[in-house]
């Protein structure tokens, strides 16, 4: 009998690629046969997939690059794309297939509507993508990341919580360490877009920290390229141990170790940062779409884990007086750590994994609680 075979489509960002993983690594321990359909911007996060997984890259496009010809030519590019598949799943059926969202999760799950094949959606964020929206209606069923989700009428979905990588879950919950007169870390990350605000105002902010602190601080920045010499020098002039890298393979770890945590309310940051439990102080985007970073960061705000601070008054003295705030207050720290962890939802990828397989029909034997 062959293996139940599902096709996961994700966009060229690790907000996409980073819960798709997660799924794919489940349903691989549950004996299916994974697809990943991306393109060559999703190529680039595919690093950490099992290697067991099929990656495809496929054609896309989106209006929000290029000039006036690359967006006249989006239509038959998606078109393309979406025809493309279809001969393939004709030929090769998947049982179910499943968006992330993203242009490149275009042609799957429009070919998956155009033959009828089982189809679902999970969007991480508050506010439903614009991939995302367009196929709210068109598949059976939407999983939803953060919630409430903003959800178009008639719409329902299911709060499945984002699911994380395992190297993430594997830290679930890991023992945290309140700040004090010892060597402490703090964690920067500012996903794959506009972490050049972070990079200036950032820096600063903890170079004006009391020398007392900075003596047992060492600062893990992730930087564009264009921004990580100019961030590391500025770290190094300033006597701050520091390491400033455009992408940190070993995040979880890293964050881990953190005593706090600044970063972008992503939402694959936010559930991050919810299942290992860091404080954080979180910076949303302000130019994401329909303010959903905004929209993500509400439930640990909330909860007393989070610290929000709007673009908008994102200065070098707010941004120390909040840093601060945490790293000189050891029981606050740790109880926005405790906050954390009770807004975490770990076992997201096994109640997306279940969603899946009902809507394939079946369960396979795995699913009866044999995954960690």
């Amino acid at each position: 009998m062959s293996k139940p075979y599902l096709i996961i489509a994700a966009g060229g960002t690790g907000g996409h690629m980073f819960p798709a993983q997660a799924l794919a690594e489940v349903m691989l321990r549950r004996g299916w046969r994974v697809k990943l359909s991306t393109d060559a911007r999703g190529a680039r996060y595919t690093g950490g997939f099992p290697h067991s997984i099929e990656i495809e890259q496929v054609s896309s496009a989106t209006f929000a690059r290029g000039g006036l010809l690359a967006k006249a030519l989006v239509p038959l590019r998606v078109l393309g794309g979406i025809l493309s598949m279809s001969v393939r799943m004709l030929r090769d059926k998947p049982d179910v297939v499943i968006g992330f969202g993203g242009y490149p999760s275009i042609p799957a799950l429009g070919a998956a509507w155009l033959l009828r094949r089982p189809r679902m959606i999970h969007e991480q964020n508050g506010v439903l993508g614009r991939v995302n929206a367009i196929f709210a209606k068109r598949v059976d069923h939407v999983a939803c990341g953060t919630w409430p989700t903003a959800l178009p009428d008639g719409v329902d979905g299911v709060h499945v919580g984002n699911p994380v990588r395992l190297a993430v879950k594997e830290r679930a919950g890991a023992a945290y360490i309140p700040p004090g007169d010892y060597p402490m870390s703090i964690l920067v990350i500012g996903g794959s877009q506009g972490a050049r605000i972070l990079s200036d105002v950032v820096p600063p902010a903890i170079a004006s920290l009391p020398l007392k602190t900075l003596q047992n601080l060492r600062v893990s920045h992730q930087a564009r390229d264009e921004d990580g010499e100019r961030v590391a020098t500025y770290y190094a002039e300033h006597g701050i141990n520091a390491e400033v890298q455009p992408f940190f393979t070993d995040l979880p770890t890293r964050m881990t170790e953190a005593q706090l945590v600044i970063s972008r309310s992503g939402a694959s940051s936010v559930a991050d940062i919810s299942v290992i439990g860091r404080p954080s102080i979180l910076i949303p985007y302000a130019a994401a779409t329909a303010d959903h970073q905004t929209a993500n960061a509400r439930g640990l705000v909330e909860a007393g884990a989070a610290i929000r601070v709007p673009e908008s008054k994102l200065t070098v003295e707010t941004l120390a007086e909040q840093i601060a705030a945490v790293l000189e207050n050891s029981h606050a720290a740790l109880q926005m750590s405790l906050a954390a962890l009770a807004q975490a939802k770990p076992d997201a990828a096994l109640d997306l994994a279940a969603m899946v397989e009902a809507l394939a029909g079946h369960a396979s034997p795995q699913s009866e609680g044999q995954d960690t």
